[in-house]
């Protein structure tokens, strides 16, 4: 149901912190050029494919940048926050977008850190009323930020000021990124829903699946995938909420669907990434690495390759077309963090508390930041810039370049 008025409110108490900024020495609709509003200083909204405006990038969701990005980045700027930060950011024009667990969204200006705006997940201004945290990430429009809450209100915001426009609610906790078709937005929540809204937050069609839905929702052509806890690969028409395939993988899944052309690519619970021709419903291939480990990350797929990283403390790369391994890479823990191709390197986070920059190529490190506490995060590469998260007590969004 859509709301006008303030969300759930769950908890009753949690003393809050304040973040603190310390400085360092998808599809065409998003493609084509915004407009600017002259009247905030949170303006130049002009975004193109080097910018970063969802959850892995573009619809098809293969977490490849077009953006440039320093061989060598450094770090530019931080901001802390109490309960760290789950979600991956966007970054669009001159601003990063980065909903925190401790219940805000932050505007940031790209080159500073400085803080354009912020919103609460509740209308209460008292620090220690809870506030549902944001664990799924942004997307960016040309005039809209829409994001999920830990509690299952979705909610719309001005993207110049911060002010909330419209909220709608679902049953359950929404963990995956909003996805657009045309002027319909796709929302999946963990009361086992998929949500497809007008712009105006009310509701066009609903689909049911068996259990809770992970994901963000991927696009290509007119058609939605849908990955969950339920075990099944659902392919739903966005034009009419109707189911056209359902294939049953016999696994649970966390990560979100990558597509190339007629393929679908996912990792799963079970320790498996899977290649499905989503038209006909055909498993093209396999992959299970040595050990048997839960692959929670979404997959970044280049042309040649699938990257992703698994509980087995490795990046696996994955022949696109024949499921053979290349390589691995290995950490000091497991990996949850979604990674991200520029060029010929993928940059992702690790439970050990390194940010990696990996050649795609031989698999060999060629960057490296320690930052002491775990990255689960998603990564993001936009607009000449990567921006990453800590997911725990005072973690930092860093941005680097």
């Amino acid at each position: 149901m859509k709301q006008s008025d303030s969300g759930f409110r769950r908890r009753d108490v949690l003393v809050a912190a304040a973040g603190l900024i310390v400085p360092a020495s998808a599809g065409s609709w998003l493609m084509s050029a915004l407009q600017a509003d002259e009247k905030s200083s949170a303006t130049s909204l002009a975004a193109g494919t080097a910018s970063w405006p969802s959850f892995r990038g573009t619809p098809d969701q293969r977490g490849v940048s077009k953006s440039p990005l320093s061989q060598n980045p450094q770090l530019k700027w931080e901001l802390a926050s109490k309960d760290g930060w789950i979600s991956t950011a966007a970054i669009v024009g001159n601003h990063v977008y980065a909903p925190a667990l401790e219940g805000q969204v932050y505007c940031l200006d790209r080159e500073t850190g400085r803080e354009i705006w912020k919103y609460r997940s509740i209308e209460d201004p008292d620090p220690k009323k809870f506030a549902p945290g944001f664990k799924a990430a942004p997307l960016i429009t040309a005039d809209a930020v829409y994001v999920g809450d830990e509690d299952g209100v979705l909610h719309a915001l001005d993207r110049t000021t911060g002010k909330l426009q419209w909220k709608f609610a679902t049953g359950a906790e929404i963990a995956g990124c909003v996805a657009q078709f045309e002027d319909r937005l796709l929302l999946a929540s963990h009361d086992s829903f998929l949500y497809c809204l007008s712009k105006d937050g009310s509701e066009v069609w609903k689909f049911q699946t068996n259990d809770r839905v992970n994901c963000s929702p991927a696009l290509a052509e007119h058609f939605t995938f849908l990955a969950g806890c339920d075990e099944h690969l659902r392919v739903i028409d966005v034009k009419t909420g109707a189911e056209t395939r359902d294939v049953p993988l016999g696994s649970f899944l966390i990560a979100s669907p990558a597509i190339v052309s007629d393929f679908l690519y996912v990792g799963t619970h079970t320790g498996e990434i899977i290649c499905m021709n989503w038209k006909t419903g055909e498993i093209v291939w396999r992959y299970k690495g040595e050990r048997e480990m839960p692959c929670h990350a979404s997959a970044a797929v280049t042309d040649e390759l699938v990257l992703v990283g698994f509980h087995d403390k490795h990046l696996h790369a994955v022949d696109r077309l024949t499921g053979m391994g290349r390589w691995t890479f290995a950490t000091r823990a497991r990996i949850e963090s979604s990674a991200v191709v520029v060029d010929k390197r993928v940059f992702f986070g690790s439970g050990d508390g390194n940010i990696y920059g990996v050649s795609i190529v031989d698999g060999t490190e060629v960057w490296k930041f320690n930052s002491g506490k775990s990255i689960n995060a998603g990564v993001a590469v936009g607009e000449g810039c990567l921006v990453v998260g800590e997911d725990s007590q005072n973690g930092r969004l860093r941005c680097f370049a």
